[in-house]
């Protein structure tokens, strides 16, 4: 009888043992499957910059799926600095267009579409801003932008916007951004709020 005892004592034992360790990877599994975002470095020197290191891990909400988009395209060049090669190529025909345009806004439209969106699905930086989808300076002072609004850089000599990105996040008086055509490739950036011309939302 002692015998049986001990038996079934054991054999408990180790059946707890087996559902704890399930357990416990259970529980890894759903940590490294959560809402994980390392953005880019806040620190000043990270202002140009080709980090491929960064990562984005989100979960699927669309903001952040185009966003991770972006992302992944940080270090892509262009072939011959002539608004070329291949990936810069893909951005552009996504619009409608072939090589050698300015295709800052083509990145970001490509950008939207590989996260399922229709729009928007234009080249031209400008077209990116209608008034209907700007934020007013209320709105951004209240601290509206959030990431995957696009941001515009107007030209005094253009007289027009003639550059424009993805925003990351929001650091203060700081954007951290996303963006295609700056020293012919596509790269990580932080900008001062101060030198935004426009952010847009194609989202709500």
């Amino acid at each position: 009888m002692a015998t049986m005892h001990y038996l079934f004592f054991g054999f408990l034992s180790i059946a707890v043992l087996v559902l704890g360790r399930a357990r416990n990877a259970a529980v890894d599994d759903k940590s490294l499957t959560g809402n994980y975002t390392e953005m880019l470095s806040t620190d000043p020197a990270v202002e140009h910059g080709n980090d491929t290191s960064v990562k984005c891990w989100a979960r699927a909400g669309v903001r952040e799926r185009i966003v991770d988009i972006a992302v992944e395209e940080i270090g892509v060049r262009e072939m011959t600095g002539n608004n070329d090669g291949r990936r810069v190529e893909e951005y552009l025909a996504y619009t409608g267009l072939g090589k050698g345009y300015a295709w800052c806004a083509a990145f970001a439209s490509w950008c939207y579409g590989k996260a399922g969106l229709a729009a928007p699905r234009n080249a031209w930086s400008p077209a990116l801003f209608p008034l209907a989808r700007r934020y007013t300076a209320r709105q951004i002072n209240q601290g509206t932008i959030r990431q995957a609004d696009l941001f515009a850089i107007y030209s005094s000599s253009l007289q027009r916007i003639n550059h424009m990105g993805i925003v990351c996040k929001k650091e203060g008086n700081w954007i951290v951004t996303v963006e295609g055509n700056v020293d012919n490739r596509v790269l990580c950036k932080r900008r001062p709020l101060a030198t935004i011309y426009a952010f847009s939302n194609w989202l709500d």
